[in-house]
């Protein structure tokens, strides 16, 4: 795994962590031997669920505990959520023995690994319910963080706390992740293309999630795979085809001289020469072209059609590919030729 790379795949991971701090993945070594992180493992603790993994969208590193009963409390990788946790104890676990630190990692590995469905692929939540948290997901970096995990529980020195058999387990987790997330990349024209932001369980396909999030192909997440697939050792010959066919699709669906400029707090597409490119959040998988949503579920062609909340509370436009065609994508060629 090349240290650009993985650096990339961990900026995208914290940044998803939007109810954590990044600012703790990032002491020195040296603190995290201390007392001022082990007060914060305290916390993490005690935000713990009773299935081992963490909840989303809490401050599970602040000083607080959660009130209540963290049984009734429901796990999930959504937004980073236990794969952060798991990491900041990994710092520490690096650094110093803590048999209690230990035994919560390895309840939340074991979580992991039991969520792990037999087709390789990973649900937004575990167990999963009966909505959309039960598809594969890819929306919001949730399988990425999982399997960047896995990854590095399986490769780094800096896990060796684990121990074999657990490093073996992961090491094979993430083997049967990476060949699922091949066998959902969509084929346009026989040739390896793009993503969507979830996955039917059983049939692999696109699916929809959320009434505005319709069954589609999603740059954001077509990236982010792309990142993980090119962090892998020795990629094969499958990984290289899958890899050069997303950055095709990716470099053949880039938008230039567009912006998004807010007008009274409303969000419009304007012409900009010369502006750095976007694209399109989701694609329609008959079309191809861009497409937007109410909560109606009804697509549009546009973001003007569709409604002033959906309008501006979500992101129709992203920029996340741009850094992965213009450098990581030439860098990882060089590295494998």
């Amino acid at each position: 795994m090349h240290l650009r790379t993985a650096l990339a795949l961990a900026g995208m991971v914290a940044a998803a962590a939007a109810q954590v701090d990044p600012s703790w993945m990032r002491r020195a070594d040296d603190w995290y031997k201390g007392p001022e992180a082990a007060a914060v493992a305290a916390n993490i603790l005690s935000h713990q669920t009773k299935l081992g993994g963490w909840p989303k969208n809490l401050d599970t590193f602040g000083k607080g505990r959660r009130p209540g009963d963290t049984a009734v409390a429901r796990p999930t990788f959504d937004n980073a959520a236990t794969t952060t946790e798991l990491r900041f104890l990994g710092k520490v676990l690096a650094r110093r023995s803590d048999p209690a630190l230990l035994a919560a990692f390895d309840r939340g590995l074991a979580h992991i690994l039991s969520a792990q469905y037999p087709n390789g692929g990973f649900p937004q939540s575990h167990p999963p319910g009966k909505g959309y948290d039960r598809h594969i997901t890819f929306n919001d970096d949730a399988m990425a963080s999982v399997m960047a995990l896995l990854r590095d529980i399986a490769f780094s020195p800096d896990f060796a706390f684990v121990g074999e058999p657990r490093r073996r387990e992961a090491r094979a987790a993430f083997e049967k992740g990476i060949a699922c997330i091949l066998r959902c990349q969509v084929r346009i024209g026989g040739k390896p293309a793009a993503w969507g932001a979830q996955h039917d369980r059983e049939t692999l396909a696109p699916a929809s999630a959320r009434s505005y999030e319709l069954a589609s192909l999603s740059s954001h997440d077509t990236a982010t795979l792309v990142r993980l697939l090119m962090s892998v050792p020795k990629p094969s010959p499958e990984i290289r085809e899958s890899v050069e066919g997303a950055v095709s699709w990716l470099r053949s669906t880039r938008i230039d001289n567009l912006a998004i400029e807010r007008v009274d707090g409303d969000a419009r597409v304007v012409t900009r020469p010369g502006a750095p490119p976007l694209w399109a959040r989701f694609r329609s998988l008959q079309t191809g072209k861009p497409i937007f949503c109410d909560r109606d579920g009804k697509p549009k062609d546009s973001l003007a059609e569709i409604g002033h909340e959906r309008r501006n509370g979500y992101a129709w436009y992203v920029p996340t590919p741009r850094a992965l065609l213009d450098r990581e994508h030439p860098e990882w060629r060089r590295r494998n030729p």
